[in-house]
């Protein structure tokens, strides 16, 4: 489900990944969600909009749902941005492309 330019993350690469000094916004994402494949083409734009300026990264809930419980994520999308390593935005619900983008610039 994810491009090239969208981190797939994992429980082992999660931290490494959202550590990045460029602000990672990170899907909490399943494959039987409907509203979450309506996103998917948004972080997609969105991963090529930022590129080499924010970091665009998809987690599976059903594969790695210690994540997911670790940020308390009950529902999905949930979009949670990330600066340094510290959660700095959450996000529940499909949002629009400007929405995002303007949440991103702000810690961009």
């Amino acid at each position: 489900m994810a491009s090239e330019k969208i981190q797939t993350l994992t429980v082992s690469n999660f931290e490494q990944v959202v550590g990045s000094p460029n602000p990672v916004l990170v899907d909490f994402w399943a494959e039987w969600c409907g509203p979450c494949r309506m996103i998917a083409p948004v972080i997609e734009d969105l991963a090529t909009t930022f590129d080499g300026r924010a970091v665009m990264a998809k987690l599976n809930v059903d594969e790695h749902p210690t994540v997911a419980e670790k940020f308390n994520v009950r529902s999905i999308p949930t979009l949670l941005l990330f600066k340094q390593g510290e959660l700095v935005e959450s996000v529940v619900g499909v949002q629009p492309r400007e929405t995002l983008k303007q949440l991103i610039e702000k810690h961009a």
